[in-house]
């Protein structure tokens, strides 16, 4: 098997143009406070840090983090801090030892293994989908 390249997970380099158009669309919404492409250590991503005004006072960072292949594989980390613990999970598709090649790591730790799932092939569609997961939780987080 080829090594994976970029950041380990998937076999394709991350597509720098599909992320600047997540970027671009994301920073024309009110719930994001700032998207911006980073390459930390190599790693080229999309950091978008969502509005906390959305959130309740207990939560002190809410942010999603993209890396998007160009062959479409993806990982979409969607995290909370609070002042004692994180809360977190994970949409992926790429090759990997642990699931299907479409998975999901469920929150509240986003563990390895996950659960086997399948998700929308276009960009648009799958942060779409996300995007309307994290809109959920932050409904449960006012109902709590």
């Amino acid at each position: 098997m080829v090594p994976p390249t970029g950041d380990g997970g998937s076999l394709a380099p991350i597509d720098r143009p599909i992320l600047e158009f997540l970027q671009t669309r994301l920073q024309a919404t009110n719930q994001v406070a700032e998207a911006l492409i980073t390459d930390a250590s190599g790693h080229l991503g999309l950091r978008v840090t969502l509005e906390l005004s959305y959130y309740p006072d207990s939560v002190e960072e809410a942010s999603v983090a993209v890396c998007w292949y160009t062959n479409d594989d993806f990982k979409i980390h969607y995290r909370e801090v609070y002042p004692e613990h994180a809360w977190e999970c994970r949409w992926d598709r790429h090759p990997n030892p642990h699931n299907s090649k479409d998975h999901f790591h469920p929150p509240p730790t986003a563990p390895t293994p996950g659960d086997d799932a399948s998700w929308p092939t276009d960009h648009r569609d799958a942060l779409q989908l996300i995007f309307e997961e994290v809109e959920e939780r932050i409904s449960e987080l006012w109902k709590e």
